[in-house]
């Protein structure tokens, strides 16, 4: 599947007045524990260059210029140490929290159910907080023109397919990495969740295929890494410090 990349039309279309007056939202889920970070912190609290992750990941999605309401959904058991680390970082980013479910569709779920109305929502991971407003906007160009828009990447490694036992080359050409955010049109993802059978999706652009919704992929970036070993926190520092050189 091709990719459908940013192009200059998208920044004149979002002066319109249209646009101007379309919703958007943020589902950042954040639900993680530290066991693979080998930490006994949940990965989303710990700091990456002297700032929880959690709280890069709000602030790339408010200082993106689409005026984004963003709900973030954390386990019950987690809000208290959210509002700990709110206070000791003076974290002013407006966002409201809904509660986590027992699965990442649950949760995902009861935070579309904060949403009434009509827009578009970015669905996003929380421990991905490299994710940079071109992303984000080329996932909610494509939503609104087709009714969802998936960032992701085509494939660096050579790979291979396990079948009964035995494994054989494929074309990596045809392979593509899914990132976050998988942005939709309201509506759709909200009909998606209500109808689907299974709680046990792992992303979100399953659930909408499973309901009929054609689901379009967008280009992401390399660098919009998730963080879930310490050799990735490592790597997002490094990143940011790039970033920051080249700004």
């Amino acid at each position: 599947m091709k990719l459908r990349s940013a192009t200059s039309e998208f920044f004149c279309f979002i002066e319109s007045p249209i646009i101007a007056y379309m919703k958007y939202y943020a589902v950042i889920v954040a639900g993680g524990s530290g066991n693979r970070m080998q930490s006994h912190q949940p990965k989303q609290f710990l700091e990456l260059t002297g700032v929880p992750i959690l709280m890069h990941t709000l602030d790339a999605f408010y200082n993106c210029d689409l005026n984004i309401e963003i709900i973030l959904v954390l386990p019950s058991d987690h809000v208290n140490t959210w509002k700990a680390l709110i206070a000791k970082h003076q974290f002013d980013t407006p966002h409201r929290i809904a509660e986590g479910g027992a699965t990442r569709y649950d949760s995902v779920k009861n935070g579309l159910d904060q949403i009434n109305g009509n827009g578009i929502v970015a669905i996003h991971d929380g421990a991905r907080p490299l994710v940079t407003s071109d992303v984000i906007h080329r996932t909610v160009d494509e939503a609104q023109k087709s009714g969802s828009g998936i960032a992701a990447v085509q494939v660096k490694d050579s790979i291979r397919q396990m079948v009964n036992g035995q494994n054989k080359s494929v074309d990596r050409s045809k392979f593509y990495a899914v990132q976050t955010p998988q942005t939709f049109d309201v509506q759709l993802i909200k009909k998606a969740f209500a109808a689907s059978k299974s709680n046990l999706f792992t992303d979100d652009a399953t659930v909408a295929e499973a309901s009929g919704v054609k689901v379009v992929l967008v280009e992401g970036r390399y660098d919009n890494i998730k963080i879930t070993t310490p050799e990735d926190l490592v790597v997002a520092e490094k990143i940011l410090e790039l970033r920051n050189k080249n700004a």
